[in-house]
């Protein structure tokens, strides 16, 4: 064991829990630059001060795209228990991918019994396979969540966890929203369109055709030159599957001409457009801080829903916004369509209503500015920061 003194080690698999850590890591890495911050992670969590081990898989949730990404993990696991017998840490920070930092945590606990295990962004254990509770007990100190519902919950399991806020409602990010607006070049049009379809490339295969179909029903009912679409794409390559997804196939009708791709643009698309059709996910919150009237879908392999996922579920609500709302005692704000299956007319009646009725929008905006106060006034940098602090012993 070498005598550098003990630190913090982050983990995070996904691009989320890289954004989500890195802000976190900057707090800590500020205000207490002696305490060694290391990381599994990406490079926004080294850009932010961390001292990186390995660069981890950002494209979806590692253990579950592919069976490869086993045989990675089993060897990243052995170089970190080799690590960890030459490294003390005072704690161990898994962000979000229970599927991959599982093992971590439990790898910490038996070489490192001592360590604090802080959660950040607690699995939601509350929505599906809440068996897991059990385990989340025995390798858990403590969670920080980034729903106000969630604490609840969790004390009523049995484990200790705060609200430490949301890094999309933090300060730094509405000043990005500000910038956004004021820097968009997009084009005008009577009704303008957000299209939002993931940031994993399951989500894209799976949503995004019907989006597409929904926005190529919008042109033949209101017309072309009427309707005005543009796409958040999380990175370059999934724009190019939007992209080719627009070539023109022998035989059909020509693609929507109307439809603008933008590359980690998300603030802009949705500052410029007054409706947004966008994937279940933490984008729905995205849309909730530029209070944009939403819909929200998830498509869903029928079979697979009716034979496994209806069974794992334990909620009837599924997106972020509806959830919060409920959390709060009231009821839903935005259309959800979760689980979907793929069909365009409900979908296109929904996203149809909110662009052609003013006061349907206005009714959403004003359901969505109601929930959203719980997040005013909080940093979840500082918040998370300031408690990680407070747990392992530190002024």
């Amino acid at each position: 064991m070498d005598a550098t003194p003990a630190g913090l080690l982050f983990t995070a698999f996904e691009r989320s829990g890289d954004e989500h850590a890195a802000p976190v890591i900057a707090r800590l890495r500020s205000l207490h630059p002696e305490l060694p911050i290391y990381a599994l992670g990406g490079m926004r969590m080294q850009a932010a001060g961390a001292t990186l081990l390995d660069l981890s898989p950002q494209h979806g949730t590692m253990l579950l795209d592919a069976l490869g990404q086993v045989q990675t993990h089993l060897k990243r696991l052995s170089n970190l228990k080799k690590w960890l017998t030459e490294h003390r840490i005072r704690a161990l920070i898994p962000v979000d991918s229970p599927a991959a930092n599982w093992s971590i945590c439990s790898l910490v606990r038996k070489t490192q019994p001592q360590a604090k295990i802080i959660h950040l962004v607690a699995p939601q254990l509350w929505a599906w396979a809440p068996w897991r509770v059990r385990k989340m007990r025995r390798l858990s100190d403590h969670a920080l969540c980034l729903l106000p519902f969630e604490p609840a919950w969790f004390a009523q399991h049995g484990i200790q966890a705060t609200f430490v806020g949301h890094p999309v409602f933090d300060a730094e990010n509405e000043q990005r929203r500000i910038d956004a607006a004021h820097a968009t070049t997009l084009p005008q049009a009577p009704m303008k369109l957000a299209l939002l379809p993931g940031s994993r490339i399951s989500e894209i295969k799976s949503n995004w055709p019907t989006m597409l179909a929904v926005l190529r029903e919008l042109e033949k009912h209101h017309g072309t030159g009427n309707v005005c679409a543009a796409v958040g794409a999380a990175d370059a390559h999934i724009a190019d599957m939007i992209r080719t997804s627009l070539i023109p196939v022998p035989n059909e009708s020509t693609p929507s001409s109307s439809l603008i791709v933008k590359v980690d643009a998300t603030d802009e698309v949705l500052d410029w457009a007054d409706v947004a059709l966008l994937t279940s996910g933490t984008v729905s919150l995205h849309a909730a801080a530029h209070r944009k009237p939403m819909v929200i879908l998830y498509n869903l392999n029928r079979l697979t829903w009716m034979l496994v996922g209806q069974f794992l579920m334990q909620t009837k609500t599924f997106t972020l916004p509806n959830l919060i709302s409920e959390g709060q005692g009231l009821g839903r704000v935005v259309r959800e369509f979760v689980p979907h299956f793929g069909e365009v007319p409900p979908l296109l009646e929904a996203v149809q209503t909110l662009l052609t009725d003013p006061a349907a929008r206005v009714q959403q905006q004003t359901g969505i500015t109601r929930i959203m106060q719980v997040f005013e006034g909080m940093s979840f940098a500082d918040q998370a920061a300031g408690k990680i602090m407070e747990l392992i012993g530190r002024p």
